[in-house]
């Protein structure tokens, strides 16, 4: 029998460096960025211009995703930038190269 492995990313955009903050969840994290920097989705993420991709990480169960997403929503800003930088301390665009 083979499982069915799913993937599901929780992620943080920004505009800029200790800019403005988003947290979202999808599982289809190059589609869901390339909609974010298109703009095609109108909302918060437009409004503010967050199309750099700051931080992501991988779950293979939906629940634990959509979980994640909801505790990070309610963290302090503070919290989220040294998530951001542990990994990421330039806050460069992990998605940078996707699209070339």
């Amino acid at each position: 029998m083979i499982k069915n492995v799913h993937q599901y990313y929780v992620y943080v955009l920004s505009n800029k460096r200790n800019g403005t903050l988003y947290t979202g969840m999808t599982n289809n994290i190059e589609r869901r960025v390339l909609e974010h920097k298109q703009g095609i989705i109108e909302g918060f993420t437009k409004k503010y211009g967050l199309h750099i991709l700051v931080y992501f990480e991988t779950h293979q169960n939906v629940n634990d995703a959509i979980l994640r997403e909801k505790r990070l929503k309610k963290w302090k800003r503070q919290w989220k930038i040294e998530l951001i930088e542990k990994d990421n301390p330039s806050w460069s665009d992990l998605a940078y190269d996707w699209y070339s």
